[in-house]
């Protein structure tokens, strides 16, 4: 799956702006994720954002505009969703996802380094 270019600038470029974050761009998910600290912290997949963010949240971001839970081989991941472009087409919204992602990134465990062959 190709992910959304111009969905992949538009969060690069607002992350630019921050000059806090190191970003390592890596595709994964057949998106582009955007790493930061050596975390995922969000994806771009096709029109979507792939979030990452404090499981606890669930509940209470289920209820924004565009979300969709993340549902991989018929099992939910708790702390992940998907957003629809409704769910971040405003400045306003946009923002309020990359900042969720953002602020989870400290917290968030890195995935455990899978040996070379």
């Amino acid at each position: 799956m190709a992910y959304d270019n111009k969905l992949a600038i538009r969060v690069r470029e607002y992350l630019k702006e921050l000059h806090k974050f190191k970003v390592v761009e890596k595709k994964m998910f057949g998106g582009l994720a955007f790493i930061i600290n050596g975390k995922m912290c969000i994806n771009v997949g096709n029109k979507q954002l792939m979030c990452r963010f404090d499981p606890e949240l669930t509940e209470k971001l289920s209820e924004k505009k565009g979300f969709l839970p993340m549902i991989m081989n018929n099992k939910e991941y708790k702390g992940y969703c998907y957003v629809d472009p409704a769910g971040y087409k405003s400045s306003k919204d946009f923002e309020f996802w990359i900042h969720l992602c953002l602020d989870y990134n400290d917290k968030a465990k890195s995935s455990k380094k899978r040996p070379k062959k």
